[in-house]
Order: C-alpha cells, then structure tokens, then sequence
C-alpha cells in the first residue's frame, strides 16, 4: 500500500529535452510530511556537454554558473536518500522522472518509487478547466512563483497546488486521485485513462493527436488497447517515445477486418495525411530499381537505374524478373549499385558508374576482376554479376492473375477483400458479392512499402481468392 503522506515535490532543469541525450542542470526537492514542508534541498549540476543559449535563456542557467557544480553521479546518493520512503511528485512527471530514470540506470541503480504527476492530478480534480500546464494553474489559482524555469521555485509552487486542490475538495478526494495514478501510470497525462476502456482489443489502426488537432502519429496492431498502452510504459527509455507521450492529447481509432487491412490502412493514412512522428511509409512519388537483364548467350548489357512505374503494365509483368532492389529516389539506387561493386569486385565500367575504355579504376586498385580490360570472361562476369544482384532481387509475382486476400473480424463482424495484381494494390471490396462489379484502380503504382506489406504476408495464412476468372490481367 502506497503511503501518501510522505511526498516528495521535485523539479528538474535540463540541457533540452530527451532524457537519453540531454542532462540535469539542477535539481531541487520539497519533503512533506501530512501536507507540511519539512525539507528542502537543490543543487546545480554540471552537465558536462554545453547547455544551449535558448535554454540558458529560459532557466537563466548559464556554463559558468555549473562549471564547478557536481554531476548528477555525485549527488544521486543524495537524492535518493531525499526520495526513500516518499512519493515522487512532479508536474508533468514522465520528463522529470525520465531523465531520473536515465541517471539512475547510468549508475547501476534502480528506479522504485511511486509517482503522482500533478498535471494528470490537475485534469482529475478540474475536469472542465481546459489548460493544465503549469504557467496556467499557477495564473488561475492566483498564487506566487517568482522564479519560473528555476527548479526550486517550480517545485515549491506544487504543495501549494496541492494545498488548493484539498481546499476546493477534501483530502480524500486528492487521495483518491492519486492513488487511481499509481493503477494508471502509464496514460499520457493530457489523456483521460478512460479512453482505454472504450478502446478494442482488436486489429486495427490508432492515431495520435496534439493539443491543436494536428496529428502525430499512426501505428497498427492486431490488439489496438494493447499497443496503444506500450507506447507509454517504455517512454522512459526512448526520446521519441516520451516526446510523443508528452504530446498527445487525444487517440483515435479504426477497426479492421484483419492484420492485412490495418497494414493497408495505416500505409494509407501516413502518405496521404505525413503524421509528425511517423519515420516510415512516407509517401514517395517515383520508385526506383536497378533493371539488368542478363543473357548469357547475347553481349554483357549494362545494369539502369530506372523509375519502375515508368515500365508500362504490360511489360512491368515480364520485366520483374529483371529488377533488383526497391529504392525511394535515384541517388540511394546508384550508392547500392556502388556497395555492390566493391563487395563484389564488379567493374565500374561494366556497371555504368564510369566512363572510358579499357581498365577501370576499381582493377587499377585490385578491386576488380578484369572484364574491361579481358581478364575475366564474359560469362564469369555475368554469372558473379547474377550472384551479387540475387538477393535484391524483386520477387516475381507467383501467382496467374490477381488475388483477393479475404479477412473477417468476427467480433466486430467486419470483413474486407483486398485485390492484388503483380505486387500492385487494386483496391477493395466488402464481400463476394461485390466483386462482379468492383472497378480496378487502372492507375496503381508499385508502392515499396505495399510490396514489402505482400511478401511478409502473403507468407502467412490468409483466405485467398482466384481472380483470374473476373478479372481481365
């Protein structure tokens, strides 16, 4: 049973604002015993890394004031001799105790104490009050902070926000806020935890959003509650995570038919809508390849580095056999051409990467086997070039015609046909009665990340349907 009154209030400055990256540049806790001050401690901390003129100018921390401060590895025994036996409390917690967390796990130490972070503590006891960060609590609640930015005047504030919050309500009723933290202390603090009880466990999207509607994230998952949840409980340990964390004030989500439609859907809406924390499945507009063909009883032909959409639909079907590798511009395309020259001992001539006769620069240098200047056979040559190339090689499409892939979700009885011709997305139908009539997207490109979405999981077991009969490939 957690004892609450024995409360810790800290606040920390910092170098920016990644715990993994950045570091403390002070520190300052308030003990209080049944709602009494009965301690106070700050120090400065030495970074040991520059402290930017942006935050200098915020805090007022400057290099010269912390040249000769102590590291946070030599006032941890402190704090944690300041924290034993309480509850840490801190506004917007998951940064504090982020780079807590960091600074202990640096030093082998662990990191057990319960937490109360009084933005989450602000949005429980004003529900309607639509602002909770701390300039905004401090103005509405009228009371006195004269040194914003500064740790021990951001932790002193807390007990008195507290003080008020057991003014306008009762004792009890703090308490109680705080005690259902310690069952929720994974939810983002602008979020209201009962989010997740109306959230399925079910396959489908989800969608982040900051406090002006704007949208930072989208993410999959055949149990959406579930994954939704993992974001939060691992913010300590990754930047993007916790940044994202202290961002979110609102979640969405769609349900799907199946692992596949949430596949497509959340490729879908990262293109179309480019969310702020999304890295992958940005939409690209040309996809380029390396096309070699290779026929060992015709002249060696030279790799290209091609826009694959550029092949017509027709001659795109024969012509994957001849593609190797899926790249998002041309520079990436010719940098893998040139990985594999060295790897291999290619020629640069032979590859197209450089102009001339004779010796190329890589055999001047004992990286090349000597095709341009016949030391080595044409038919050597093909079959090492062969070689090199193969495991970028596009997989050709193994089936006669188009495909439907068929899911269903039985507990939300929602079902979905995806139809796939030659790695490219066609579009979709509700059922098979729709399919007589469905309109193909006659204009689909070859998407990489679609094609990398079939091949792991046309690997699994999914319902699938032959189209070949309905559909003119």
């Amino acid at each position: 049973m957690v004892d609450f009154s024995r409360l810790a209030y800290i606040d920390l400055e910092t170098t920016g604002t990644k715990p993994t990256r950045d570091q403390i540049t002070e520190i300052a806790i308030v003990q209080t015993l049944n709602g009494v001050i009965v301690s106070t401690w700050q120090s400065l901390i030495c970074p040991n890394t520059h402290i930017p003129l942006m935050i200098q100018k915020l805090t007022g921390i400057t290099p010269e004031m912390v040249a000769d401060a102590p590291t946070i590895d030599e006032v941890l025994p402190v704090i944690i001799e300041k924290l034993a036996g309480h509850v840490l409390v801190a506004h917007n917690a998951r940064f504090d105790v982020g780079f807590l967390r960091n600074a202990f796990k640096q030093n082998h130490r662990e990191f057990k104490y319960p937490v109360v972070c009084t933005v989450k503590l602000s949005r429980e006891m004003y529900p309607n009050v639509k602002r909770h960060n701390l300039d905004s609590i401090i103005k509405r609640l009228d009371l006195i902070c004269e040194s914003r930015h500064r740790a021990m005047d951001d932790a002193a504030i807390l007990p008195q926000i507290v003080a008020r919050m057991r003014s306008d309500f009762n004792e009890q009723a703090v308490l109680e806020a705080m005690q259902s933290q310690q069952r929720l202390s994974s939810v983002p603090p602008h979020i209201n935890p009962d989010i997740f009880s109306a959230m399925p466990n079910e396959p489908g999207v989800y969608l982040f959003y900051g406090e002006t509607g704007n949208l930072l994230y989208v993410g999959k998952s055949v149990q959406i509650r579930a994954r939704v949840i993992s974001h939060f409980s691992s913010d300590h340990s990754h930047d993007r995570e916790m940044r994202m964390a202290q961002q979110v004030y609102d979640i969405e989500w769609v349900t799907t038919a199946g692992e596949f439609s949430a596949l497509v859907l959340e490729s879908e809406l990262v293109k179309s809508r480019a969310p702020l924390f999304n890295r992958q499945l940005r939409k690209q507009k040309s996809l380029f390849t390396i096309y070699w063909e290779n026929n060992i009883d015709q002249e060696i032909s030279q790799p290209s580095v091609i826009d694959i959409n550029t092949l017509s639909t027709q001659s795109k079907k024969a012509s994957l056999n001849n593609t190797y590798g899926l790249f998002k511009n041309r520079r990436t395309a010719l940098e893998a051409l040139r990985k594999l020259k060295d790897e291999n001992k290619l020629c640069g001539i032979q590859l197209g990467l450089e102009k001339g006769k004779g010796p190329c620069f890589s055999y001047q240098l004992k990286k090349c086997k000597g095709i341009c200047c016949g030391q080595e056979s044409d038919i050597a040559y093909q079959i090492r070039m062969q070689q090199a190339l193969a495991p970028i090689k596009i997989k050709g499409w193994p089936y006669q015609g188009a495909i439907g892939i068929k899911e269903y979700n039985e507990k939300s009885d929602i079902s979905c046909i995806h139809i796939i011709s030659h790695w490219l997305y066609l579009g979709k139908v509700n059922d098979e009665s729709e399919l007589a009539d469905f309109d193909f997207d006659v204009t689909a490109k070859l998407d990489i990340d679609f094609y990398k979405i079939c091949i792991s999981q046309l690997q699994k077991s999914h319902a699938l349907i032959n189209l070949q009969k309905l559909m003119n490939d």
